[in-house]
C-alpha cells in the first residue's frame, strides 16, 4: 500500500472521545468563491476577517478539513457536492458546509516520502495543498518529510502510524496519523483577528 503514492487528503479517522462528527457551518463559503474546496483540503479563515474559509497553503494554520456543502443555486436547484466549484454562485443564505474543525480529531494522511518512527511528536507541513479531482472531488494533498527545527512548529503532528497491511514505518509513501498542529481554533493562533462563523444544527 504505501509502497505507490497514492494520496487521498486529509481523512479524519477518530476522535478520542469517540464523538466525530463534522460540523455543519450556514454561509461560510463566499459566493463565487474562486477555487476549487476538495474534500479532505485543510482551510482557513481568510486573514481579511470576513468570515469566510479559503484554501489553506502549506504552512498555513488552518481551521480545519473540508468534508463538503450543499447550496441552492441561482435557478433554485438544491446542490450537494463532495467538493466547492471554483467560481460558483449560490442564493444568499442558502449555503451550509461541513467542516472537521475540532483539534482533537485524528486523521490519516500519506506522505511524499519516507517517515520513520522516530517522527511521532514532530511537526510536518501540508504539501500538494490544492491537488485533487474535481471528477471525485477528492482531495490528494500530502504531508512533507521535513519535520520542523527546534523551536519551531509546522502543521500536523504525526501521533501514529496507520495500521493497514502493507503500511510500515520507513515504507516509500508512509501513510501516518496526525492532529492539527497549527489551529486556528487553539493557542496562539486563535486571534482576535479571526471572525468564527455561524453555525447551523
Amino acid at each position: 500500500m504505501s509502497a505507490t503514492s497514492a494520496p487521498f487528503g486529509l481523512r479524519p479517522v477518530y476522535h478520542p472521545s469517540g464523538l466525530d462528527r463534522a460540523q455543519a457551518l450556514a454561509n461560510i463559503i463566499e459566493s463565487g468563491y474562486a477555487a476549487n474546496i476538495l474534500k479532505g483540503q485543510a482551510v482557513k479563515i481568510a486573514a481579511s476577517s470576513t468570515g469566510y474559509i479559503v484554501v489553506a497553503s502549506a504552512g498555513d494554520p488552518i481551521y480545519g478539513v473540508f468534508d463538503g456543502v450543499e447550496w441552492t443555486d441561482t435557478t433554485g436547484r438544491r446542490r450537494v457536492s463532495n467538493y466547492w466549484p471554483t467560481n460558483t454562485a449560490y442564493q444568499t443564505g442558502s449555503l451550509i458546509a461541513y467542516i472537521w474543525n475540532d483539534p482533537q480529531v485524528v486523521y490519516e494522511i500519506q506522505a511524499t516520502g519516507s517517515i520513520a518512527q522516530t517522527a511521532i511528536g514532530q511537526e510536518f507541513d501540508i504539501s500538494n495543498a490544492t491537488a485533487g479531482s474535481t471528477t471525485t472531488g477528492l482531495s490528494a494533498c500530502t504531508m512533507d518529510t521535513t519535520a520542523a527545527s527546534a523551536n519551531n512548529s509546522k502543521t500536523l503532528r504525526v501521533i501514529d502510524l496507520a495500521p493497514y497491511p502493507g503500511n510500515a514505518w520507513g515504507d516509500a509513501y508512509t501513510i501516518v496519523r496526525v492532529q492539527i498542529a497549527e489551529n486556528q481554533y487553539a493557542g496562539i493562533y486563535n486571534t482576535s483577528a479571526v471572525v468564527y462563523p455561524a453555525t447551523v444544527a
